[in-house]
């Protein structure tokens, strides 16, 4: 599970749940969660947009962050590195104002959260 608090107060509580098939999150990333709910991700009530992607052995994605943000890099499984750091399951890693290259030599499953 993740929590973000929301933008506001005092909005009603809101709970929503969608699987996104592994084709979708296969060697790309995949919107899952975002403010305004598009590409048919979880609409949520803060300036997050909230990806996910499964890698194989030798791929990789990308993803340039707009001026004045900021991402959070989960490794959920596998090992992956970002921006030539290794990183292990269960590490994450804050990149500000940069593109983030993110490749695996093992396999990895990342969440990446672009956020202001």
């Amino acid at each position: 599970q993740i929590w973000i608090i929301p933008a506001q107060r005092g909005l009603p509580p809101s709970y929503e749940q969608r699987a996104f098939p592994l084709e979708e999150r296969s060697g790309k990333l995949r919107l899952i969660a975002a403010s305004d709910g598009r590409e048919d991700a979880v609409t949520i009530h803060q300036d997050v947009d909230l990806y996910v992607s499964v890698l194989e052995p030798g791929e990789q994605v990308s993803h340039r962050l707009k001026p004045n943000r900021y991402a959070w890099l989960q490794v959920a499984k596998g090992e992956a590195t970002l921006n030539g750091y290794a990183l292990k399951q269960g590490d994450g890693a804050a990149v500000s104002e940069e593109k983030l290259e993110v490749s695996t030599d093992v396999g990895a499953e990342i969440l990446l959260f672009d956020l202001v």
